[in-house]
């Protein structure tokens, strides 16, 4: 072979690696949307990266990841999809509750979105059925506001003598405090206890709600289900012990830094399984065709009995 063609050939094979690299399809792009923050879910996305690797997504190696993150804010999740639309995203992951997928199915017609919701998603409006959603939803639903009566049965348990509760709930949280309200009340009423309702959607809010409790303290407290209450635990627990309420919570995130007791969904399963179906969307299945998971895994945790569950049989191990 001849010196030049020689060197045109080297020439030529140092950039085949070059090719290669220039001919790989771009990254997919996951959006996800939440109400309160990065940190506030720490654990919880590490469980949805999880399930993400088990449909064979890594982030930073095939997959990039946008966050979009309301900050406490609900009325700026409709931007924050807005944007993540606009960054032409493959597929919508929506977490944190039923105002998150409310903005997310808003937003577009066209970006599969999975969701997370504690309420029934066809009795919403977000799915036309839980076997076949059709549209461009579908997603996990956890069981949470069901687990009302069942709260309230373990708190009366604790606190046998109660006569009335104290029901905390988020007024800017709106879907998920109407079911709420609903399923406390009726569930109070089926075990002769009187309900008053406080509203707090701020942190100033809590400690005003607590200071009307020492004015007139409530024989127990039931804590709503909403994220920002998830994101402000310490606050809640805190004051509780201070205060000496009983009170009971969704989840035992509250538990685990001295809460009195939780009931409630495996939020961590909840968030393997958002990662498994946004992993087959971005092989291609359609959420018209991908049935909406009901999960009945239950989480329950007690400081005042600990190590034995208040929940008989115990759902989990605590």
């Amino acid at each position: 072979m001849k010196r030049r063609e020689f060197v045109a050939f080297l020439g030529g094979a140092a950039a085949w690696p070059l090719a290669a690299r220039a001919q790989q399809p771009p990254m997919l792009v996951i959006g996800v949307l939440g109400v309160t923050s990065f940190e506030n879910n720490t654990e919880r996305l590490r469980a949805f990266r999880f399930g993400l690797k088990e449909t064979g997504y890594v982030e930073g190696e095939n997959v990039t990841i946008e966050y979009r993150w309301a900050e406490g804010q609900f009325e700026r999740l409709r931007v924050l999809a807005g944007e993540l639309v606009g960054r032409q995203v493959s597929v919508i992951a929506s977490t944190e509750g039923t105002t998150t997928a409310f903005a997310a199915k808003e937003a577009t017609a066209s970006i599969p979105v999975v969701f997370i919701v504690s309420d029934d998603p066809v009795r919403l409006g977000l799915v036309a059925s839980l076997a076949r959603p059709g549209g461009n939803l579908t997603g996990i639903n956890f069981f949470s506001a069901e687990l009302s009566a069942k709260r309230l049965e373990l708190l009366r348990e604790l606190v046998p003598k109660a006569r009335g509760v104290a029901l905390l709930v988020n007024p800017d949280d709106t879907t998920n405090t109407a079911t709420m309200l609903r399923d406390v009340d009726s569930a109070a009423r089926a075990i002769g206890w009187q309900m008053q309702v406080f509203n707090a959607s701020t942190s100033a809010e809590i400690d005003a709600a607590f200071a009307a409790f020492v004015r007139d303290p409530p024989d127990a407290l039931f804590v709503g289900s909403t994220p920002f209450y998830t994101s402000r635990r310490v606050q809640l627990v805190q004051l509780a012990a201070r205060y000496a309420i009983p009170a009971t919570y969704v989840g035992r995130q509250f538990a685990e830094i001295g809460g009195l007791m939780s009931y409630g969904a495996n939020l961590m399963d909840a968030w393997r399984q958002l990662g498994l179906y946004v992993g087959r969307v971005l092989k291609g299945a359609k959420p018209a065709d991908l049935p909406v998971v009901r999960r009945a895994s239950l989480s329950s945790s007690s400081t005042a009995r600990r190590p034995r569950c208040l929940a008989s049989p115990c759902p989990t191990s605590c």
